[in-house]
């Protein structure tokens, strides 16, 4: 059904199968053995798919006091951050009486069919990244109470979406950047297909190309040390007409690391000869010499909202509205054109 259009009813799955509401009712809630026939039964499980119908399990969750259990649906725990909002996600939900069980869909390893022996008997919600949206499939996460992190507001899964306000983080390095004279700027991209990364290339672009005389190449890799190295080095070293790139936009900071490898291996300085910024602000920024210009995420305040939004949702309230403030930290990766 289009997103917009009138949504379903147990009334509508009633009539397509020939029962009661009633009876709709007991089999969704898998409560039909005794009461109705296995026939029936499929019958009214046939019709809710045929039409498309999910029950308001919002409701229902809050009428019957569930498990107080909540999913948080994130990547592989390669890096801190996802940490960090599992941290703020827990926080507030404690202070409601919740619990959240943090389940990681890893990279090249699909995730297991299904967490629990039922996840929807055992959930009273989900909270999912859009990098993870795959394991929603797996889990039938998407047919409960669900808020999307980093996800297009305009077609997210979800009852709501919590972002972080990553063009304005891109905003800030491109201005960062130009305002030292650099007009020659490399992407390495995250080769994740997701809305937050596109969203990233798509400002940098709109940026630099509202500047005459500046120029963008884009390469991507997937988030490790030894894919930025590799994909660095090979755009470092294809020299454009001339015109070796003087900064590096990193899309994370793990590929700000390996730049910083490309760069020693090619004899390039940083930043004198090549600036390099990165995006998350993790411990590893200032482990690296110079220390990293990065943008600072806070994935503690993102698990929070996202935390509260579904809250919101499981009590039948609209979500906060507005994309979290992000903010430039300026360190020693970063100096003039030619400095």
């Amino acid at each position: 059904m289009a997103r917009g259009s009138t949504r379903p009813t147990s009334r509508d799955v009633a009539q397509a199968a020939g029962v009661s509401q009633a009876a709709v009712s007991l089999v969704l809630g898998d409560k039909w053995r005794g009461r109705v026939s296995a026939t029936t039964a499929e019958r009214v499980r046939q019709a809710a798919r045929e039409l498309g119908y999910r029950p308001n399990l919002a409701a229902r969750n809050l009428r019957l006091g569930r498990t107080r259990t909540v999913l948080l649906v994130v990547p592989a725990l390669t890096t801190e951050f996802f940490a960090g909002v599992y941290t703020g996600a827990a926080r507030v939900a404690a202070r409601h009486g919740f619990g959240v069980v943090l389940y990681p869909s890893p990279e090249g390893v699909g995730p297991a069919r299904d967490p629990f022996a039922s996840a929807q008997a055992a959930l009273d919600g989900v909270i999912a990244s859009s990098m993870a949206a795959d394991a929603l499939t797996a889990i039938r996460g998407d047919q409960l109470p669900l808020v999307m992190l980093d996800s297009d507001p305009d077609g997210s899964l979800g009852a709501a979406t919590v972002n972080l306000d990553i063009r304005d983080g891109i905003r800030q390095v491109t201005d960062h950047l130009l305002a030292l004279g650099h007009r020659d700027f490399l992407h390495l991209a995250a080769d994740i297909p997701s809305w937050t990364f596109r969203v990233r290339a798509r400002e940098l672009a709109a940026r630099v190309g509202s500047v005459p005389g500046a120029s963008l190449r884009t390469a991507a890799a997937p988030i490790s040390i030894e894919g930025a190295l590799a994909a660095g080095e090979a755009a470092l070293t294809h020299v454009d007409g001339g015109r070796r790139p003087t900064a590096v936009v990193c899309d994370d900071d793990k590929l700000a690391a390996g730049v910083y490898k490309a760069a020693r291996r090619l004899g390039l300085r940083i930043p004198d000869d090549v600036s390099v910024t990165g995006l998350d602000d993790l411990a590893l920024a200032t482990a690296l010499d110079p220390e990293l210009t990065t943008v600072r995420l806070d994935a503690e305040l993102f698990g929070e909202r996202g935390m509260e939004a579904l809250l919101a949702v499981l009590e039948g309230r609209t979500p906060a509205e507005g994309d979290i403030p992000v903010e430039l930290v300026v360190r020693g990766s970063t100096a003039r054109a030619g400095g």
